[in-house]
């Protein structure tokens, strides 16, 4: 009987042991604690250091008067989208891949102002 449930612990063990690793971009660049999922709904990319800060490290700097991005500083509005589109704009020039999938995104979902472009959205995916 002991030698069943032996056996029994360490097929447990074998199959918790197994799985799946968190990408590297579901941890928040401050915290470094995972982003529970989606991530979506708990954190959010800035435009300017292509950094994903989760929403409580964004609400401690912003109880601490800091308006501006908790990462790297940059100071910036994100609700004026040309500023934003200027920023990503900028990364992608600099040939940061998040970048280039962010900007990929607004151009398939159509947001920051851009025409929704589903061909210049592969263009950048797949580059």
């Amino acid at each position: 009987k002991a030698c069943k449930q032996r056996a029994a612990e360490l097929k447990d063990e074998q199959l918790f042991s197994q799985g799946h690793e968190r990408p590297e971009g579901d941890f928040c660049s401050i915290c470094t604690l995972p982003i529970p999922i989606p991530t979506e709904d708990h954190a959010g990319i800035r435009a300017c250091c292509m950094k994903m800060i989760c929403n409580g490290c964004d609400l401690a700097a912003k109880k601490r008067g800091m308006n501006d991005c908790p990462f790297c500083r940059t100071n910036y509005d994100p609700e004026n989208y040309a500023v934003c589109l200027a920023l990503i704009q900028t990364r992608v020039a600099k040939k940061d891949p998040t970048a280039i999938h962010c900007l990929g995104q607004k151009y398939f979902f159509g947001n920051l102002g851009l025409q929704k472009d589903v061909r210049k959205a592969v263009e950048l995916y797949t580059e």
